[in-house]
């Protein structure tokens, strides 16, 4: 009777620890592909934001033609992110992204040889398009295996794609100053080649072919190539807009909106839209996330080139000490995403953004060419916050709002409206300094920046459904 009972109650505590340990976990080897992808596109931004000043003076070009450089790489990636996200939605992953980082090897050899300008910017076009894989596989990647393990994905590991992408940007700034010092601003091209090779060989660890890329002909027929095309005629239209912001540059204006036009009529009929339209237009708070990315995007873009500009021509660091200068901003956004990561909630990161961002530009508003350069450093500190809170509550935003079935195309969409964001950032640059990164045009640039930041704020603060973001049975705050 005693080994009866005794053996009839272990009988469930055994049940349940041979439950547990059969659960299968994240897929931890899906890592390092994974963050490596994800931080080809800020590398190579925040790397660049240092060569602009040297890659200006090398070949001639005042600043309103080396934003060029980055308008171009943020155009490709803005145009590629969802359609590639929307690529991987129906074949999975791995090709994508083998495909894609094989081209920003391509982008590397083409920078690092490139004789004029205009090479530049094609290296850049190749290099956005070939960075555009890395985000939405890795969406895709976290998605899948909360679908296979049948748990939510670690906050952990959500976290560490922020980190790692914070952790590249301070690295960036600086190792750009120290190439740059080393070997000149081709260098600064030259290193995507090694990355790509590494890009590819971790790729290869991924997830092969599922039964979705057996059904290739079917899929194929899936794709909305008339949205496509119409989505790239007005993000490029609006680009040159931009980038032109003259009376004699009407057309462009006119061409956006009959592009946009045509675009929204052709993906409301659409049997398979390339961005379904009534589903976003139904998932208010997605759409709320995508206006906070376009509007945080062109506050921190515009301080990342513009303020780096202006802090060597008009302050007169070199491009090793300007690269300096950035590392306490990155540094802080580290820290604050490590200790904010693992919370549910959103609201709470997103409104201390905000404030961040203000208090900021404020202060950017009261930097003169002799003001001194602990003032440089603590304005970089001040920044660091919103930098750490905004892109991990973004991101953690985006995990819970979209449609499982097209997190791809619905990460590449977030990644679309920040480089929008990069790209207001860049035109405005341009046109705040003109031939001259000066301190005139540098006030005015942080003037825009402020306008940004409040309207940031009004956005975040009257979206009421922030509280509810997050994993079942947590309240966000």
């Amino acid at each position: 009777m005693t080994n009866s009972r005794a053996g009839s109650a272990g009988q469930p505590g055994s049940a349940v620890r041979a439950g547990r340990a059969a659960k299968p976990r994240f897929d931890r080897r899906l890592l390092p592909p994974m963050l490596l992808g994800s931080v080809l596109n800020p590398i190579n931004s925040t790397i660049v934001s240092v060569a602009l000043i040297p890659i200006g003076q090398a070949l001639g070009a005042p600043p309103s033609e080396t934003a060029w450089l980055v308008s171009a790489l943020y155009l490709a990636t803005a145009l590629g992110q969802p359609v590639v996200g929307r690529l991987i939605d129906l074949f999975g992953p791995r090709p994508l992204f083998l495909v894609a980082t094989s081209l920003v090897g391509v982008a590397g050899v083409i920078g690092t040889l490139a004789p004029s300008l205009p090479v530049l910017i094609v290296s850049r076009i190749v290099l956005g398009f070939g960075t555009c894989a890395g985000y939405p596989a890795a969406m895709a990647l976290l998605r899948g295996e909360a679908d296979r393990t049948g748990r939510d994905s670690p906050a952990g590991v959500l976290t560490a794609l922020a980190v790692a992408n914070q952790t590249i940007a301070v690295i960036g700034p600086l190792l750009g100053g120290v190439l740059i010092g080393l070997g000149g601003w081709r260098t600064t091209f030259a290193l995507n080649v090694p990355l790509a090779v590494a890009a590819v060989l971790l790729g290869l660890r991924l997830p092969g072919q599922d039964h979705r890329a057996r059904e290739r002909g079917r899929l194929v027929r899936q794709l909305d190539l008339p949205g496509m095309a119409l989505f790239a005629a007005m993000l490029t239209a609006l680009l040159l807009l931009l980038m032109n912001l003259r009376p004699g540059s009407w057309y462009l204006a006119v061409i956006t909106v009959a592009a946009g036009a045509a675009f929204v009529l052709r993906e409301l009929k659409a049997p398979t839209a390339f961005i379904d339209l009534r589903v976003l237009g139904g998932n208010t708070p997605l759409v709320a996330t995508y206006g906070r990315a376009l509007v945080a995007y062109t506050v921190s873009y515009a301080f990342l080139y513009g303020f780096t500009q202006w802090t060597e021509e008009g302050y007169g660091l070199s491009p090793f000490v300007a690269g300096l200068v950035q590392i306490p901003l990155f540094l802080v956004s580290i820290g604050v995403s490590v200790l904010t990561g693992r919370r549910a909630g959103v609201r709470g990161k997103l409104l201390t953004g905000a404030a961040g961002q203000i208090v900021a530009c404020v202060l950017m508003l009261t930097l003169t060419q002799t003001s001194p350069l602990w003032m440089l450093l603590a304005l970089a500190v001040i920044f660091g916050v919103p930098q750490g809170t905004n892109s991990l509550a973004l991101q953690n935003s985006l995990y819970y709002q979209a449609d499982s079935a097209r997190i791809g195309s619905s990460a590449g969409l977030l990644r679309t409206f920040g480089y929008l964001g990069s790209m207001i950032a860049s035109a405005t640059t341009a046109a705040s300094f003109g031939e001259h990164a000066g301190t005139g045009g540098m006030h005015t640039l942080a003037w825009v920046m402020l306008g940004a930041g409040v309207l940031y704020l009004v956005i975040t603060v009257s979206d009421r459904t922030l509280r509810r973001v997050g994993p079942p049975g947590t309240a966000a705050g």
